[in-house]
């Protein structure tokens, strides 16, 4: 018989017993079978499980959800939410382990995409935020079904399921939300501010139109009230902001009055702000962001520091162009990262230390190991549970001019 060719083979629907290898980065885990891998969502390492294929390209891996346990590992719980299993929404992807275990897996994925793609071995352990694993997420995007019901997206699909809640929205988030009915294939953005207001808009047609709340969130973090447009970016996790500020600054050390510091892709200025307190007013922070309802809010709430000039633009087409040169650059780029040739035009400003904040593990080994090849050492970091239940964490990596 000849081999099975990428055009021919397809695993999709077959039920499959194997064993649960490592943690893979994207929430699931490796095995194999008859000489493939299979990235098996909803087991833990160590497990034996019988496993759907979901997915099945016809190459050298397919995707399955475990949805049966052979054989247990001591870290395996009932999940806390009905909609969280095979099959259901793909917003969280390790309600079935242990908040300790789920803090392990990721420290692990980290180090593995550190080593794979910076060639750097680092031990790495992820940091427990307040508040437990539920209860937490303030800002959440929703999908709306055919008839008008909110609801989430199944994993990798198109396919929106009606929830009654959710267990990881911050209390009260989703209730004025689910109480009503919107245009059907919209998308719902909701936001709960620190105050507790709710607020919501319908995204649709390319058109977003509030629906309920003022719009303006307000928020606190770095020993501050901050008001900025609800659909301005902020951290998910209500303990996040602060988390992120103390690690940033952390690594940014000690600054001389007078010194200058790059915030690039600023946001609304949480970060520049603890900046300017540091260098004074004598001193220079440039904040970089491009996003016009973020630099409005940073321009209103950081009117007090002098030292703050707010530049709206996009990164990569202003670095050449920036005051300087920096004593210190802490960049929060989006969820892809720098990138090799803005990873080198911030290596060739020769700032002492770069500090980064990165949400996907793979983009962040990617930027510290281009910053490596341009003469940084990658001094410390540090990694928190931002996003429990999910996969997803926040990483704050310090690089020191070697």
């Amino acid at each position: 018989m000849e081999p099975a060719t990428a055009e021919t083979l397809d695993w999709t629907d077959r039920l499959l017993e194997v064993d649960v290898g490592p943690v893979a980065h994207g929430g699931h885990c490796v095995a194999r079978h008859e000489g493939r891998v299979v990235f098996v969502r909803h087991a833990l390492p160590g497990e034996r499980v019988r496993a759907v294929v979901t997915e099945d390209g016809g190459g050298s891996f397919c995707r399955a959800d475990a949805v049966g346990v052979l054989t247990a590992s001591p870290d395996r719980v009932e999940p806390a939410c009905a909609w969280a299993g095979p099959g259901g929404c793909g917003g969280c992807d390790w309600q079935h382990a242990t908040p300790a275990a789920q803090r392990a897996l990721k420290a692990t994925v980290v180090a593995e995409q550190l080593a794979r793609l910076a060639g750097i071995e680092r031990e790495v352990v992820v940091e427990e935020l307040p508040g437990g694993p539920l209860d937490w997420r303030t800002r959440m995007r929703m999908a709306v079904t055919d008839d008008g019901r909110p609801g989430l997206r199944a994993h990798r699909s198109h396919e929106v399921l009606p929830v009654g809640d959710c267990p990881i929205a911050a209390p009260g988030a989703l209730l004025p939300v689910l109480e009503r009915e919107w245009t059907p294939t919209a998308e719902v953005e909701v936001v709960r501010d620190a105050d507790g207001e709710v607020h919501a808009a319908e995204l649709f047609e390319g058109a977003r139109h509030p629906e309920i709340g003022s719009g303006t969130a307000h928020e606190r973090a770095a020993g501050r009230t901050w008001t900025l447009p609800a659909a301005a970016f902020w951290q998910v996790h209500p303990h996040a902001a602060d988390a992120v500020v103390d690690a940033v600054l952390e690594g940014v050390g000690d600054l001389a009055p007078g010194a200058c510091a790059w915030d690039l892709y600023g946001g609304a200025g949480l970060i520049a702000a603890p900046l300017a307190e540091r260098v004074g007013p004598e001193g220079r922070v440039v904040l970089v962001e491009s996003d016009p309802d973020a630099t409005a809010a940073a321009g209103e709430c950081l009117a007090d520091l002098p030292a703050v000039q707010v530049v709206r633009a996009r990164v990569e087409k202003v670095l050449g162009a920036l005051p300087g040169p920096p004593d210190v650059i802490v960049a929060d780029p989006p969820r892809k990262g720098l990138g090799r040739g803005p990873a080198g035009e911030l290596a060739g400003r020769g700032a002492a230390r770069i500090v980064l904040v990165a949400c996907d593990p793979a983009a962040l080994a990617r930027d510290v190991g281009a910053l490596v090849e341009h003469g940084y050492r990658l001094d410390a970091l540090r990694a928190f549970d931002a996003f429990p239940m999910t996969h997803h964490v926040e990483c704050v990596a310090t690089l020191l001019l070697a």
